[in-house]
Parts: C-alpha cells; structure tokens; sequence
C-alpha cells in the first residue's frame, strides 16, 4: 500500500501498524510523537493502529532551541 511518510510516497505492507513503522525505522523511544492525516496518535495506540492505503504520516522529532 501506498502512503506519504513526511511528504515522501512510501511502500508499506498491509496490516503495519505505527509501532511497526516506528521499529522500522529504529525510531526513539522518546521525542517522538506519530499523526496521520493531520491526528495525532497516542503512544498507547501505537501497537493497535493500522496503517491504510493513502493515509498521510507525519513524524516529528523533539528538538531543543529557541
């Protein structure tokens, strides 16, 4: 299935949920936080929510500065 990962198409099998993309991608466990199409998703639902064919995921990575 097809889906945008930070405004890049990316491939993704189906049935991947968050916390598979986020292993994948060897993601720290903290400072990070997951939204697809535009909601943000708890970290609690990271092994239940799937992944579908289109959606839009944006990563963010916590960062220090000003």
């Amino acid at each position: 299935m097809n889906v945008k990962i930070n405004n890049e198409t990316a491939n993704l099998n189906e049935g991947t949920t968050v916390a598979t993309l986020a292993g994948s991608r060897n993601l720290p466990e903290r400072g990070i936080a997951i939204a697809i199409n535009n909601e943000m998703v708890p970290r609690g639902e990271w092994a239940v929510r799937k992944i579908c064919d289109g959606d839009d995921i944006v990563i963010l990575k916590a960062f220090c500065g000003g």
